[in-house]
């Protein structure tokens, strides 16, 4: 005589790489209570609703960006548990679904992948890749050319010219990239000499007390997040699917 048990859901976890333009936001983390600020995180999670999940979908984020922050791709992990007996969702369907439903025209989903559920989409990156863009040469910030507004630092300088700064490590400290390029445009500008930035190294300060300048969060971008499954295609993404 058979038993008819019950068909139990299953959890589906899946990383997510997406792109933005961080004018709008508060950063890419939610904002919680508070009408005034948005993260891109509320809009990601707004759109996930339409997944119809059992439980409440929450993304994880690899890599947090401060208010004004952009990014060519960044990451981060969800998990999705569909009703008894019905399948996980194709991870074709889950990038077509959040498109379709996020309500920001600065924010794209770039790929989903069906990942184990223990991974982790902020330990398990093996490296980020940063850019920093400025523009030299311009007589005033508001004569940029329009379509490089706030996505670039405009310094006053003779030639009109644009330079892409890069940096790449397994994690960064707070607001790093932005102080290494303030170090590094000072010195060019020659307001700060290499005796000083040698001081500045040797003092070993996360927080920034020796050196508190920050380049401007318009022209920094998180290029990618990498993990050892995938290649170094565009922004960080590959055709495979994570084993």
């Amino acid at each position: 005589m058979g038993s008819c048990g019950l068909v139990e859901s299953v959890r589906a976890r899946y990383l997510v790489f997406f792109q933005y333009l961080g004018t709008d936001f508060n950063g890419v983390a939610a904002v919680r209570g508070n009408p005034r600020a948005v993260g891109v995180q509320n809009f990601l999670e707004e759109a996930a609703e339409r997944l119809n999940s059992v439980e409440l979908v929450r993304f994880t984020i690899s890599s947090r960006t401060d208010a004004g922050v952009h990014a060519l791709s960044n990451a981060a992990h969800l998990d999705i548990q569909r009703g008894p007996g019905l399948p996980p969702f194709s991870p074709e369907v889950v990038t077509r679904v959040l498109n379709k439903h996020l309500k920001h025209p600065a924010i794209r989903v770039l790929k989903a992948f069906r990942v184990p559920n223990d991974f982790h989409a902020r330990y398990a990156a093996t490296s980020r890749i940063y850019l920093y863009r400025l523009a030299t040469g311009c007589p005033r910030p508001n004569q940029l050319n329009v379509f490089e507004q706030n996505l670039c630092w405009a310094l006053r300088t003779e030639r009109l010219q644009f330079w892409t700064l890069e940096f790449e490590s397994q994690s960064f400290l707070y607001r790093q990239v932005r102080r290494m390029t303030a170090v590094l445009v000072a010195v060019g500008l020659g307001t700060l000499t290499p005796t000083q930035v040698k001081v500045i190294l040797e003092s070993q300060d996360p927080l920034g007390k020796y050196q508190a300048q920050v380049a401007p969060a318009r022209g920094l971008f998180l290029k990618s997040v990498l993990y050892d499954n995938f290649g170094p295609e565009p922004y960080g993404v590959h055709s495979a699917e994570i084993s």
